[in-house]
């Protein structure tokens, strides 16, 4: 499927961070950014440094994901602008602070690139997260990560919200955001905190590479493109009346058919998937999203053609 990207940059890419704990129960970020803040020698590469930032500090301190409000929904340009009170939410004050870090959002001055780390208490294995109208760079570096890490089902996903980009990795010129799971709250897990550190390594080579002037030719890919959410059965008082059915628990990325069964009701009757077409569920029974009714997000997968990604005009061309 043809799609519009945004055209490659123009210049290499200097000022890059890293951050985590944008959440502050995901604890993959949150251990790397704070060993990286340490030591930061691991995010070094001949042509910049990246930078590490641990993003919501104070809900990472408690072990919560937020202390009044969702970080990542807060980089709207309505909530940056926004009157500035004496009481308003923390995460609020520390959006501002960020985008006036990292930013100012969607402007020139702005950090050429945020790579944002996630955990998920979904199957969903390591997942990229980019803007449906990216730069084609950030295509290009989401290949470089799938063939330098085989051994990872690493898939991506094309997002547009129905608005406004809201997330951390939008106040950059160019970002993404690496979504790892199965992993709870609060936990540390050594595969997936292995993972998580194998894909920073990898983007950062990948900006390394682009930097010194290499090319990269085009190519297809599947990719996934949500369009909507499922909620929980629910009763009229809106309590739960069912859970994930069993055959679809932990299946992300995996085709729900029309007639498969989503929910098994308490009072054992199971819920059909009713629609007319193939869908692909994500975040599948995600712990954080309980309280936003959503059991599951829906996407289509389809392939997208990606241009390729050429040298920068003032660096000897080499190849990938």
């Amino acid at each position: 499927m043809a799609m519009s990207w945004l055209p490659a940059p123009q210049e290499p890419l200097l000022r890059v961070a890293v951050t985590g704990g944008t959440h502050g129960n995901e604890m993959s970020g949150i251990c790397l950014v704070q060993h990286w803040l340490r030591c930061p020698e691991e995010l070094k590469r001949p042509s910049f440094s990246a930078i590490p930032i641990l993003a919501n500090p104070e809900a990472s301190a408690v072990c919560r994901r937020y202390i009044d409000q969702d970080l990542n929904r807060s980089f709207t340009d309505a909530l940056l602008d926004s009157e500035v009170t004496p009481d308003e939410p923390y995460e609020m004050t520390r959006a501002r602070e960020l985008n006036q870090w990292l930013g100012p959002k969607a402007s020139n001055q702005a950090f050429d690139f945020t790579l944002d780390l996630h955990n998920t208490t979904a199957n969903m294995g390591a997942c990229i997260i980019v803007k449906a109208n990216s730069s084609v760079f950030a295509l290009h570096m989401c290949r470089y990560l799938q063939l330098q890490n085989l051994e990872l089902p690493c898939r991506v996903i094309l997002f547009q919200p129905s608005g406004e980009f809201f997330s951390l990795d939008s106040v950059g010129k160019i970002g993404m955001t690496l979504e790892l799971g199965p992993q709870p709250q609060g936990v540390l897990r050594a595969d997936i905190f292995s993972s998580m550190r194998a894909l920073v390594a990898s983007s950062l080579d990948f900006i390394e590479l682009f930097n010194q002037g290499s090319a990269f030719p085009a190519f297809e890919m599947e990719v996934y493109r949500p369009f909507g959410e499922e909620d929980f059965p629910r009763t009229a008082a809106g309590d739960l009346a069912g859970i994930v059915h069993p055959q679809l628990q932990d299946r992300d990325f995996e085709p729900l058919q029309p007639g498969a069964p989503m929910f098994r009701l308490f009072n054992g009757e199971d819920k059909l998937y009713q629609g007319d077409r193939t869908i692909y569920p994500v975040f599948i029974n995600e712990a954080a999203y309980y309280n936003v009714h959503t059991a599951f997000m829906k996407t289509e997968k389809i392939v997208a053609s990606v241009p390729a990604l050429p040298p920068l005009p003032s660096a000897p061309t080499r190849p990938p």
